[in-house]
């Protein structure tokens, strides 16, 4: 049984994407919705290939193409909901929201060659818009509690700590109405 608490209050709208925003470096970023073709997933490959080992969390990305690879299968499925952030042809971030029985579970990476920019402010928002607009009602996601970065990140898009009790902190937010 699912013992996850979730605000009764919705969370403040996300602009859904695609949409298109300056980061901190002055690079233009563009965010939309993963739209399944052959250049996207290798060019998400390419990124997670690339990914520093020291920035995966609970196992993810995998470290091995061919992991990586399985891996993006099963989270690109129809099921799931994917947007990328690029920069001109270059993947700088990918977040998903996959199904968990009633709700989603979030995970976000930005590539760190883009960190501490803004992108994955704007990536998470973008998400959550477009979740938002496909019917999503709860998201949750786990973050190891020595994060900051992130947890910071999570508390303001609106996620709330809904579990303290172990190394990881368990953050959800309501993003539609129950009876909607």
């Amino acid at each position: 049984m699912n013992t996850r608490t979730y605000s009764d209050a919705v969370a403040d709208p996300y602009e859904a994407p695609p949409l298109s925003f300056t980061d901190r470096e002055e690079r233009t970023i563009k965010v939309r919705p993963y739209e399944g073709d052959d250049a996207e997933f290798e060019a998400l490959v390419e990124m997670y290939d690339s990914f520093d080992p020291s920035d995966r969390a609970q196992g993810i990305p995998p470290g091995r193409e061919d992991r990586i690879r399985d891996w993006l299968d099963n989270i690109l499925d129809d099921e799931c909901l994917n947007v990328i952030a690029w920069h001109g042809d270059e993947v700088a971030g990918h977040a998903t929201l996959v199904p968990d029985g009633d709700a989603y579970e979030l995970a976000i990476f930005v590539h760190q060659t883009y960190q501490r920019a803004g992108i994955g402010t704007r990536l998470i928002k973008a998400l959550l818009g477009y979740g938002r607009e496909s019917g999503v009602e709860k998201v949750w996601l786990t973050v190891e509690r020595w994060n900051r970065a992130a947890v910071g990140l999570y508390k303001t898009v609106g996620f709330e700590t809904s579990d303290a009790e172990s190394f990881e902190l368990e953050m959800t937010i309501r993003l539609n109405d129950s009876d909607e």
